[in-house]
């Protein structure tokens, strides 16, 4: 079967965040597709809609078993069903477990630059964030062991948020890495929570590796966030899951969920996850080739069009993070000149603290005729600078 992604599909007026702008302006910063979704899901949606009845909704056992299916057979990760419990979103699941595994005023461990949004966790709950900065050398990021350790080893640290991919620097963390991280964690009597929701947003030919399934000790510490949202461009549906392996982890949180009352689904959120994880495999197969395409196309833009740009060198997420430092200080006031000259929204990087104020964050999940326009209005506002 053959996908159209060049399809130009108009999101105005239809109340998407994403495109809720001026109408000379193109939206390139939340991270959010303008494609369809898989033909599998919208036939599922469409079956359950013309039923007519919207009521309560039960988890049936195919629901597990469509993440486990998906898992065993994507990543060789094997999950057992006990392990997953249903929940609405990872952000809710991020900040239930931000409030139920630590207290007021406890650390919570991010890597910066990283998804903003873990901070709106961290800090509406009262607790507080504490930045173990990834280490950038003009080319690439790595992990800093030594700050890690010495910011885990704070009495007060009890939780570490790892974004695994890593967004916004779309590095894909390998096994070694993350069995040590596990190995620091434990070592210091810190939980870590795995944000994997761009987990199957990888390039063809690069596999992501699960948290918990790094090592034992990974396993046994750690709760993850799994969904089907990012890939297929589902996110208003609403429906996600966390994975605990461990039994005292998994009843705190599945009690936590249960009170936060996000632990329900709605009427469509069971229907679409499973026609995505069971019929969506070779639409998804298509749009990471799409998606890799496009950011080829960054590359060799920047590379020809804009060479003070640099682009992050990456292999997961449609999100590309480039490193503006040429051209301004501070990209807060560079993405609102952007935007003020061309139209051109995108994601000024200081959100996401660490070393992000130099950085602009790039969504390529569009038509390549929709990203070669953004590419240009790039090119126009930086010349005038």
């Amino acid at each position: 079967m053959t996908f159209d992604f060049d399809k130009i599909v108009d999101r105005r007026g239809t109340d998407s965040m994403k495109w809720n702008v001026a109408e000379n302006e193109l939206p390139m910063w939340v991270a959010d597709m303008d494609f369809e979704t898989a033909p599998a899901v919208r036939e599922a949606l469409a079956d359950r809609v013309a039923h007519g009845v919207f009521g309560y909704s039960d988890l049936p056992d195919s629901w597990a078993e469509a993440y486990i299916g998906w898992w065993r057979g994507r990543h060789g990760f094997v999950i057992n069903p006990d392990w997953l419990i249903f929940t609405t979103g990872v952000i809710p699941a991020i900040s239930t477990a931000v409030r139920k595994l630590t207290t007021p005023a406890e650390k919570v461990v991010v890597q910066t630059p990283v998804y903003n949004i873990f901070f709106n966790s961290i800090l509406n709950n009262g607790r507080v964030p504490l930045e173990s900065p990834l280490t950038y050398d003009g080319e690439k990021y790595v992990m800093d062991f030594a700050d890690l350790e010495e910011k885990l080893s704070d009495s007060q640290t009890t939780l570490m948020i790892l974004c695994n991919p890593h967004n916004p620097v779309g590095a894909i963390w390998d096994r070694e890495t993350l069995a040590k991280i596990g190995e620091l964690c434990k070592k210091h009597h810190v939980t870590v929570l795995s944000d994997e929701i761009h987990c199957d947003l990888t390039d063809p030919g690069f596999e992501y590796v699960p948290f918990a399934s790094a090592s034992e000790t990974c396993r046994e510490i750690s709760v993850t966030c799994l969904a089907p949202t990012k890939a297929f461009n589902i996110a208003g549906l609403q429906t996600a899951a966390v994975c605990v392996p461990n039994e005292a982890l998994r009843f705190k949180m599945n009690r936590a969920l249960n009170t936060d009352e996000v632990a329900e689904p709605n009427a469509f959120a069971v229907a679409a996850a499973e026609a995505a994880f069971t019929r969506g495999g070779e639409w998804l197969d298509a749009l990471r080739a799409y998606l890799m395409e496009n950011k080829r196309t960054v590359y060799e833009f920047l590379k020809k069009e804009l060479p003070l740009v640099h682009c992050v060198p990456q292999h997961a997420t449609y999100l590309l993070w480039l490193d503006c430092s040429k051209y301004a200080e501070d990209t807060d006031a560079l993405a609102k000149q952007i935007r003020e000259k061309t139209g051109l929204y995108l994601s000024s990087g200081s959100q996401y603290r660490g070393n992000g104020k130099k950085f602009l964050r790039l969504n390529t999940a569009c038509p390549r005729s929709v990203l070669l326009d953004g590419l240009n209005r790039l090119k126009t506002a930086l010349e005038q600078l």
